[in-house]
Formats: structure tokens, sequence, C-alpha cells
């Protein structure tokens, strides 16, 4: 587990360490006023009480009647773009997490009414029940003490497919209505064409049943990956004469931790490629697999915890900073809080390992 840090007990944060971090990440910013805005966006992240509204963040950082106007518009309206800002994080962090694993998170925002762009219904296994919601995925570099999110991903089902909620959102033409594993393959992909050096791939899709679809693309692309799969996921161990099988069969007799598989040709991924299945005595139901076939257990283990510590930082990131207080109706607004939203965590987890 990743130690817990309130925003109430962080120590003010140096006007000029701050201000060279936000030099760093808006560098690409043309225009001065964005930069300034971004900056002090950052600084009422970092210092402003309870729930992380525009109000709350404004009053945060200056006196002035005109701040929460700005930093409105800076978020839903401005037009500056988040993917180099991202790029400039994940470099930041990187130098200074030395990431083991790039690992992916799904979040559900419930949301009230249809105005939030991607909003839809869905049944959530965790709660039990159908929601009205928003669904964002993660990527995170995620080190031995500490996970920071440097991509995200809004989710559009098929309905957000409509080109009049398309344009009421600002949803650009560009942006498909994909699976969640599309996804996670895509920030996989860019992240890799950012230059940060890659890490294996470990996530949690379960929920969504897409880990069959985000193995074969893994797979293809030669990314190394820890995935946890669902228990009925159908593999064929290597020394069970032919019979396909439930991957939680594969597992679960006493003292089997470890069961080298292929998957049967129908699964659609290579035929002759070997992997390996394994639980983790912290989480006996929860099913891995992995084509790091020759990586000791102890070594797998290791990039599981780099899962869960993960999962601490959602928490974070929900009880510190806003992640889902955000209300999201514009495109561009969603990627734009989430963006800063991070950036604002990665400093807090990360200045002082600079």
């Amino acid at each position: 587990m990743l130690p817990h840090c309130p925003v109430a007990t962080v120590p003010p944060h140096p006007t000029d360490r701050l201000s060279a971090f936000a030099d760093v990440l808006f560098v690409h910013l043309q225009r001065a006023d964005q930069r300034r805005r971004g900056h002090a966006y950052l600084h009422g992240l970092l210092t402003a009480p309870g729930k992380k509204t525009v109000r709350h963040l404004a009053a945060a950082v200056t006196d002035s009647p005109t701040a929460s106007q700005s930093l409105q518009q800076f978020v839903n309206s401005s037009p500056w773009p988040w993917e180099p800002v991202r790029r400039e994080l994940a470099r930041w962090a990187e130098a200074r997490l030395r990431p083991r694993a790039w690992t992916v998170v799904t979040t559900v925002v419930p949301k009230r009414g249809d105005h939030s762009c991607g909003v839809h219904r869905r049944f959530v296994p965790h709660l039990g029940r159908t929601v009205n919601c928003q669904v964002g995925t993660a990527l995170f570099l995620a080190g031995a003490t500490a996970a920071v999110p440097v991509d995200w991903r809004l989710h559009l089902p098929q309905e957000w497919s409509l080109p009049s909620l398309r344009r009421r959102a600002r949803v650009p033409r560009d942006a498909p209505a994909s699976p969640i594993w599309a996804d996670t393959f895509d920030m996989v992909e860019r992240l890799k064409r950012s230059g940060i050096a890659p890490a294996p791939i470990v996530a949690d899709l379960r929920d969504s049943k897409e880990s069959a679809a985000l193995l074969r693309v893994l797979t293809h692309h030669c990314h190394d990956f820890v995935l946890a799969v669902p228990g009925v996921f159908t593999v064929l161990p290597l020394d069970d004469n032919g019979r396909d099988l439930p991957a939680a069969a594969c597992v679960s007799p006493p003292g089997v931790r470890h069961t080298l598989v292929r998957l049967p040709s129908a699964a659609g991924a290579r035929a002759r490629e070997t992997y390996r299945l394994f639980t983790d005595p912290r989480y006996p139901t929860v099913v891995w697999i992995t084509n790091l076939v020759r990586r000791r257990p102890e070594d797998l283990l290791a990039l599981v915890s780099c899962h869960a510590g993960t999962g601490e930082a959602v928490r974070e990131l929900t009880q510190d900073f806003g992640l889902q207080d955000f209300e999201g109706r514009s495109y561009p607004g969603w990627h734009h809080y989430m963006t800063l939203m991070s950036a604002a965590y990665a400093y807090r987890t990360l200045a002082d390992a600079g």
C-alpha cells in the first residue's frame, strides 16, 4: 500500500519550485495567460481543502473576484492541447520514479442526468448494480513506492457515436467510440512513442470482459504484460493432455501457484505462444496471466503489488484531488481536468524525489 498524505497536512509548496514544475509542464502552451492559469490551477488543486470546485480552487490562490471565471474558462473552453502536457508529465515523473510497470486502472464515476460527456448506464460488478456513470481509463507509471497517472481515456460507448451527442459535448471527429481494451492499447502505444522506457503492462480488466482482446493485441505487438483474467477464461495447460480448462481450475489446487499454458487456437492469439498463469497468495481469487514466463515468481508478485499500489493512488486522487468532483460535460474539459489533476498529484508525490 502507498502512504496516504492528506492535502491538509502537506507543507506549503515553495512558489519557485511549483513555478519551475509548471514551466516544464506547460512549455508547449503558446499563450502566457494559459501558462499562468495552468500554474494557478495546479496551486489550487494542491492547497484548496474539500471539494475541488473552481470556486474553491480560485479562493485558495487569489482574492480576485474574476479568478473563478478565468479558471473555469481555462479548463472548459480554452483550446489548449493536453497531449503535450501529459508527455512532459510522463518524462518528469519517469526521471523521479524509475517505473517498474505501466499499470492500467478503470474508474467509474456515478453521474446524475445525461449531460456529462460519455455518460451511460452500466452494470458495475463491485457495486452489484447498474449505474449512470462516466468510465475513465488511466495509465500510470508505477514504481516500488508510488504510482502516478500520465494518460487518460474517456470511454465513449456506441451510443456516443450519434452526431448530436458528440456536437453537444465537443467530441472531436477523431475520437472514436472504442472498447476499453482499445483505449488501453492506444495509451500504451502513445507512451511508447514518447520515449519513456518500456515496462511490463499490468492491468485488471476482469469487470469489462476485455482481457482477452487486450492480451491478443499486446502479444501481437510484443509488449510484456501481466493481466488479470476472469476465472472462466479458457486456457490450454501444457501438462494436461490437450484439454481446455477454465483459468481458475488451473491454479486452484492447494500448492499450485504457477501453470504454463497456451491459448486455444480459437482464441485468436498465437496458438504456440506460451504464457504463465499464477495467483498471489494475498489475493488468491484473482488469476493473472503473463508472457513473462522466465521471470522469477517474486518478480511477478512485485508487478502485481505495483497494480495494488495504483489502486491506492486512485483512492487518493478521489479523496484529495477531486477525481469524482468534476462534472465533465465536454470532452476537452474532461481531458483538461484529468491532466491537471494528474500533474498536481504527481507533484505532491514526487517533487521531493528530484
